[in-house]
């Protein structure tokens, strides 16, 4: 199965059953935002998806929302997991897969980590290259754990919400979705 019918069966699975629109999101973030999944992960390619189909569905604001709670959870999830095995494996995370397979991706995610320190982490949600090693290298640091925590989770949040919102508003507003807020 390539990654395009993948990303296919999972957005028509959500068709299917709105009612886990919720709990995908908060699972494709995570696996999007974990350390050794999210290289394979086509995670964000999976919520501009189900976002789009959620606004074209005529689905209301008020799945939109736990829908970019959810997968901000996920993504912060994810990321923690990654940060505490880099802060158990500390130099051993070199002979783990991908990373023995790939050591050039320790070596550009600590050069990224020495630049910009903890806000590594901030911008490494956005930023798939070093989406996958970043937390790992801020555990391997032993960054402290309230500065990756609120790197991670003010990121995730609005990374969820940079990935979702404008699928939503700016497919559902093409395909002719009404995507404006009810009225009291």
């Amino acid at each position: 199965m390539s990654v395009q019918e993948f990303v296919d069966a999972t957005v028509t699975f959500v068709r299917a059953h709105e009612a886990w629109a919720i709990p995908i999101a908060f699972g494709v973030a995570f696996l999007e935002s974990f350390c050794f999944l999210s290289i394979l992960w086509p995670g964000t390619a999976i919520l501009v998806g189900i976002s789009a189909l959620l606004a074209s569905s005529g689905v209301e604001l008020s799945v939109l929302w736990p829908a970019i709670v959810a997968a901000g959870v996920g993504g912060s999830f994810g990321y923690a997991l990654s940060y505490w095995i880099g802060l158990y494996y500390k130099d051993g995370i070199r002979e783990l897969w991908p990373f023995n397979r790939h050591p050039a991706m320790v070596d550009s995610g600590q050069a990224f980590f020495d630049r910009w320190g903890a806000l590594s982490v901030f911008f490494g949600h956005f930023f798939g290259p070093v989406r996958a090693i970043i937390p790992v290298i801020a555990g391997m640091y032993a960054l402290p754990q309230w500065q990756f925590q609120i790197a991670n989770i003010v990121s995730a949040f609005i990374w969820a919400a940079g990935i979702i919102a404008p699928s939503y508003f700016g497919f559902g507003y093409f395909l002719g979705a009404d995507t404006t807020p009810a009225g009291p």
